[in-house]
């Protein structure tokens, strides 16, 4: 793909590529990046997680050490190695994961003179698709700012994810969030939309949670989920077991909780499907 044809939508065969995606930190992109993956491949849909954070954090919350990240996400957007080649299972059946190392850091400025800079992930998922059908969700975990990764990462997706945090200023950092994404449409992926809008760290002791809730809903009507990701403690721990919630601890509510949330993207996903044929 090349930057003279920026207004050509990304490959539509194969997997349905969501990015999940928010420029401000810790309202739980990894987290719902790798449990909705896991929720996913539990109900038989094959998965695959990008891990396109430096920090690398969705890679190790599935369990994947960075001794053993010898390909890497860096390495495919440099164009060493295929999409293919790089991806590892995961210990969950059905869920796979491109791991991510410190080297994306460095993406940005390797990449600053190439004329295809913004595409290089959306070309290799096209000739991932040309040869695998099996893989029918690809969730790209991206860094908390705007960089050349996150550009990437919407110039290849189908749709975004927006993991929203239950706080005071959720409204102002999802206004700037949703200009980004415009512009990405604008210059680069026309056919990019929002495909849902999650509200995490839910406290339901919390007023706020309620009255961010509201004001989300208010503002996005149905664009927003209506399952809700509780605060829990279980789900904070897992990362640091190498297992998603899910695997961790099955019957707790964040991990219910993101089960509903795979059993909704689902139908979102099929209602899409039948309004586009239908078209």
């Amino acid at each position: 793909m090349s930057q003279e044809s920026p207004n050509t939508p990304p490959e539509r065969r194969g997997a349905r590529v969501l990015v999940v995606a928010n420029q401000k930190g810790g309202v739980g992109k990894t987290t719902t990046a790798i449990n909705l993956g896991t929720a996913l491949a539990a109900v038989g849909e094959q998965a695959l997680v990008i891990d396109l954070d430096p920090q690398g954090n969705a890679s190790t919350g599935l369990g994947v050490a960075r001794t053993d990240r010898k390909l890497s996400a860096y390495d495919v957007l440099m164009g060493q190695t295929s999409l293919a080649e790089a991806i590892q299972p995961t210990r969950i059946p059905g869920l796979f994961i491109l791991p991510a190392t410190v080297d994306l850091s460095g993406a940005e400025l390797e990449l600053y003179t190439e004329r295809d800079r913004n595409y290089r992930l959306r070309t290799a998922l096209e000739q991932f698709a040309a040869t695998n059908q099996k893989i029918s969700y690809v969730l790209i975990d991206c860094p908390p700012a705007l960089s050349l990764l996150t550009v990437n990462a919407m110039a290849a997706a189908h749709a975004v994810i927006v993991p929203l945090q239950c706080e005071f200023f959720a409204l102002e950092g999802l206004s700037m969030l949703l200009k980004t994404i415009e512009r990405v449409r604008s210059g680069l992926n026309p056919t990019l939309e929002i495909q849902g809008i999650i509200l995490t760290m839910f406290d339901k002791r919390n007023n706020l949670s309620d009255q961010v809730a509201s004001d989300v809903r208010a503002h996005l009507g149905d664009k927003v989920y209506q399952t809700v990701i509780p605060r829990n403690v279980r789900i904070s721990e897992a990362p640091s077991h190498g297992l998603p919630a899910l695997v961790y601890d099955l019957r707790c509510p964040g991990s219910q909780a993101y089960i509903r949330l795979a059993s909704e993207l689902i139908q979102r996903e099929r209602a899409r499907f039948a309004e586009t044929m239908a078209a």
